[in-house]
């Protein structure tokens, strides 16, 4: 049996390794099923990484024990004291049903394995629980892999951008894109989405002591891998060339393709 810690760039496959950002300080941190990539500096992860195995997964009662990574200090973490007392959401990155594969032991700690404050990150409730946006997108994904039994990789994290606006000793991203990686055709195909409320938020005014940065409207679009890597500085290997997002017609700005995604049947290309 193949070892389940960390995410095997060999699982689908074709390679769709981890993404990696050269020029910033990181960690590389393994679970069960799943990696992410950690920023200390921003005490978030700046990507995550995780295998979905759609023949094999598991229904599991979810277990709530957020703990900080005793394989990192615990200054680099964002813990529970960004958490308590306000509207932020302890929002997984890899989402907790998704690593829960395989043997019953393996999704059981899997499932377990994401309830680490290295897999989270500050997000408006209502943006978290969304159906109709991101919790909607993640449903999708998921349910695309167990419906078809069919495998999947999924990327996902916050723009961490210099700007965000600091919120206890924490600068609270505006902006999350997920990827998703799968086979089509016998190759590597990719989809890429981000959520973006940035047009909502205009000037960000210093919140009062105590109180959470004012979060907007979210709204969610699929636009290409390459854009993610433009936005976040990582590099995404053979995720962009893989991407399956139909070009338009004429001379378009990369920044200016997106599809607004008001359904998940505005999906292109998985």
């Amino acid at each position: 049996m193949s070892d389940p810690l960390g995410l095997d760039p060999d699982f689908l496959g074709v390679p769709a390794p981890m993404p990696s950002l050269p020029g910033v300080t990181t960690v590389p941190l393994t679970y069960t099923h799943f990696a992410t990539l950690h920023r200390p500096d921003r005490r978030l992860a700046a990507v995550t990484g995780v295998a979905i195995d759609g023949a094999t997964l598991r229904s599991l009662e979810r277990s709530d024990d957020w703990r900080l990574d005793d394989r990192l200090p615990a200054a680099q973490q964002a813990g529970a004291e960004l958490y308590t007392g306000n509207d932020l959401d302890r929002g997984h990155l890899v989402r907790r049903q998704d690593p829960v594969w395989g043997t019953e032991a393996e999704a059981a700690t899997a499932e377990s394995d994401t309830f680490h404050y290295t897999n989270a990150a500050p997000q408006a409730a209502a943006f978290n629980q969304d159906k109709r946006t991101w919790g909607g997108l993640e449903d999708y994904l998921l349910d695309n892999a167990g419906d078809n039994d069919r495998r999947l990789v999924v990327f996902t994290g916050p723009v961490l951008a210099d700007d965000d606006p600091e919120y206890r000793g924490v600068r609270i991203p505006r902006q999350f894109f997920k990827i998703g990686a799968f086979v089509t055709g016998g190759a590597l195909g990719t989809t890429a989405y981000l959520l973006d409320q940035t047009p909502e938020l205009g000037d960000l005014a210093e919140p009062p002591a105590g109180d959470p940065p004012p979060l907007g409207p979210f709204r969610t679009f699929q636009v290409p891998v390459a854009r993610i890597a433009g936005l976040t500085g990582l590099e995404l290997g053979p995720l962009a060339a893989a991407d399956r997002m139909p070009v338009p017609a004429g001379p378009v700005a990369l920044a200016e393709r997106a599809v607004r995604l008001r359904s998940f049947a505005d999906i292109r290309g998985i």
